[in-house]
């Protein structure tokens, strides 16, 4: 049975080191390396390559990827999700107490029948979020509350 060791990587990076430093012998920044159990047959270059490095690029640089989106019913909403909801995507929607966040939502996501969707409230209740409902009885749905 593979032993597990403790190896320290930096999340900026991607070195690594067998303990922790305060700050990467590699890239200089401090307080950026973070545990992670290794199995002890893992090498190196198999550990390194199984986690992705990244490195600053110019926006310019960046390759565009036209991905398949949802249309939403809001148009204003698919300009701002960049021309619709991409598949599979989490989208976080912030801002003041009562502006409207959830009945924005729910009117949009609640018309979409061809699709599963898992909404995920930190605000309000599974009660508050059905009494908020805009079409109550036409709408089979899944509310989560954290």
């Amino acid at each position: 049975m593979a032993k597990n060791k403790t190896v320290w990587f930096c999340s900026e990076c991607g070195a690594d080191s067998p303990k922790w430093v305060g700050r990467c012998p590699a890239c200089g920044a401090w307080n950026t390396m973070v545990e992670e159990r290794v199995s002890a047959k893992s090498s190196k270059s198999t550990t390194l390559s199984a986690r992705t490095k990244s490195k600053p690029q110019r926006v310019s640089d960046i390759e565009i990827v036209n991905e398949p989106r949802i249309k939403m019913p809001s148009q204003e909403l698919n300009r701002v999700l960049g021309g619709g909801l991409v598949s599979g995507s989490l989208v976080l929607i912030g801002g003041e107490p009562g502006i409207g966040k959830s009945t924005l939502v729910l009117q949009n996501i609640l018309s979409i029948r061809s699709k599963k969707i898992l909404y995920i409230s930190g605000e309000e209740s599974a009660a508050q979020l059905n009494a908020r409902r805009p079409y109550r009885s036409c709408v089979r749905q899944c509310a989560h509350s954290v």
